[in-house]
């Protein structure tokens, strides 16, 4: 049986899902835009495919990484 409602931390703060899901679907649901953060789960970086495919699951750590440029 999976856990639905379990605790990761976003960026090292915690966050509480209530429900199971993708890390797609949370990063949909805070309004993130995969196409210019990065995205890092667990110390690893996922592309967009992989965001879609895979579970979160209790003590999960993501990390949005946002590039900025300047000159």
């Amino acid at each position: 049986m999976i856990k639905t409602d379990f605790n990761i931390r976003i960026n090292g703060e915690p966050f509480h899902c209530t429900q199971l899901m993708t890390v797609y679907d949370l990063l949909s649901y805070l309004g993130v835009d995969c196409d210019v953060n990065i995205i890092e789960y667990n110390h690893h970086i996922l592309d967009l495919n992989k965001l879609k495919l895979v579970l979160l699951k209790e003590s999960d750590e993501i990390e949005i990484i946002t590039l900025v440029g300047g000159g």
